[in-house]
């Protein structure tokens, strides 16, 4: 009996250690996603039109912003010489209608500026041409999807298509955006809560 005690024993701490562990990193991813939305920077972005071939998948609605489209004007620094997996710092000011704007890109880091948010781009592939950078950069921010109810994503495609949808989102200190609020026509539709 003492036997069969001490090989059951094992196993239930490597299953409480296991079952602690994803506690830990569930939580974790938790609370960083509600960190920013409690603490980031505030800006509000327009929405651009998609192809509507792609409109939704499941309960969810694609976005498409104007910071998405990098011009090879704002690049400021040194690019990568050679391809490969590139990440931008890119530096987002409001605009005179409440919307903010891609005014600088970096490779490199961006220094803080007053008036000013700094959004870090999810990976994406760099090919470097033959005269160097392309005219446009096309990057993602993660924040390119949006969860709605279930049959309630037709009318904020219809809306997102019109130019009539804006997010308002927040950015952490690192550069991380995450969707605070959509808006339909001046009007808060979703608010995204911390937890």
């Amino acid at each position: 009996m003492t036997t069969s005690r001490f090989f059951s024993l094992p196993p239930l701490v490597a299953a409480i250690v296991a079952a602690a562990l994803q506690t830990a990193v569930l939580g974790y991813m938790v609370e960083s996603r509600a960190s920013i939305l409690r603490s980031g920077a505030d800006i509000k972005l327009k929405t651009l039109p998609v192809d509507p071939r792609d409109l939704l998948r499941g309960d969810y609605v694609i976005l498409s912003y104007s910071i998405s489209t990098i011009s090879k004007s704002i690049i400021t620094g040194q690019a990568p010489a050679a391809g490969g997996r590139a990440r931008l710092s890119v530096r987002l000011k409001p605009g005179t209608d409440t919307l903010w704007t891609a005014t600088e890109a970096s490779f490199g880091e961006l220094a803080p500026a007053e008036g000013s948010v700094v959004m870090r781009t999810l990976p994406f592939d760099y090919y470097a041409g033959v005269d160097g950078l392309p005219e446009t950069l096309f990057v993602n921010y993660g924040i390119e999807r949006y969860y709605v109810p279930e049959g309630e994503g037709k009318v904020l495609e219809d809306a997102r298509n019109q130019e009539e949808l804006e997010v308002e989102a927040r950015v952490s200190d690192d550069g991380t955006p995450q969707i605070a609020r959509l808006i339909l026509r001046g009007e808060p539709i979703y608010d995204e809560p911390l937890y």
